[in-house]
């Protein structure tokens, strides 16, 4: 048996890899000595971020994307307050993202915004006091 399922990996299909590499760069992740001209990769909090061609991704898995965006799904950013949430907005819309909802308080007791990286993958910005977060900046689950 493999073990459980573990999260190692997020490949992005964009359109301009150099556009996206520097979107994600101006976050202050680093790109990998692995990465090619044809994908970028980073360290991303315990994963990797992969930044690869749009249509190259979906060659690769076999499928026809004619006409359609990314998809119904987010990546998430938890941070440990609302003051931090709202500057890692700031930061991803300096960098080019754009704001897709202003962060606001939720009926959870949590604060969150939605920012789309230059593909338009949506990225939300968290704080959920019920996740704390570990002295690695990961999010924990409670138990």
């Amino acid at each position: 048996m493999p073990g459980p399922l573990r999260l190692s990996l997020v490949t992005l299909g964009v359109e301009d890899l150099g556009r996206s590499t520097s979107f994600y760069e101006a976050l202050g992740l680093q790109r990998s000595p692995a990465s090619t001209d044809e994908v970028s990769f980073f360290e991303a909090g315990g994963a990797i971020l992969s930044l690869y061609g749009r249509d190259a991704l979906a060659a690769d898995a076999g499928l026809d994307l004619a006409g359609r965006g990314p998809g119904a799904q987010t990546l998430a950013w938890n941070l440990g307050s609302s003051a931090e949430v709202d500057k890692a907005i700031v930061r991803m819309v300096a960098a080019g993202g754009g704001l897709v909802k202003p962060a606001e308080k939720t009926p959870w007791g949590g604060y969150v915004g939605y920012v789309a990286d230059p593909d338009g993958h949506l990225w939300e910005i968290a704080h959920n006091p019920s996740f704390p977060l570990g002295a690695d900046g990961r999010a924990r689950l409670p138990r």
